[in-house]
């Protein structure tokens, strides 16, 4: 995803936000945590869920996890607190507190949050 792209889904995402309903973003899983740092640094009033969602297999190959993690995220968005989340494999991460493990290939909780990472 180039910073052109990036610069796509943040405009269209501050465009959603004006209309004030939660948000589901897909979106591939390598990229998807840097996504959302980006979207956190330049949103300075969310006040409505915002969730990425991807496939760790993509959609349309035998054994995709992207309908589930899909279905997941239209169902977590009507109940989570305005902020910026990823879900995935049954579970709700904030933005800030995941990391994608391409060993393991899942997503981890990270601690302290990113922000305080990195320095």
């Amino acid at each position: 995803m180039s910073d052109c792209d990036r610069e796509l889904v943040l405009e269209t995402t501050r465009n959603l936000l004006e209309e004030g309903s939660p948000i589901v973003i897909t979106h591939d899983t390598d990229g998807m945590v840097e996504m959302g740092l980006f979207l956190k640094q330049h949103l300075q009033h969310v006040h409505v869920p915002i969730i990425l969602t991807g496939a760790m297999t993509p959609f349309g190959c035998q054994g995709s996890d992207g309908l589930q993690n899909l279905t997941e995220s239209l169902f977590a968005v009507r109940l989570l607190p305005a902020g910026l989340f990823i879900v995935i494999h049954n579970r709700v991460f904030p933005v800030d507190r995941v990391e994608k493990d391409n060993n393991l290939n899942e997503f981890l909780w990270r601690d302290p949050p990113t922000s305080a990472r990195v320095q």
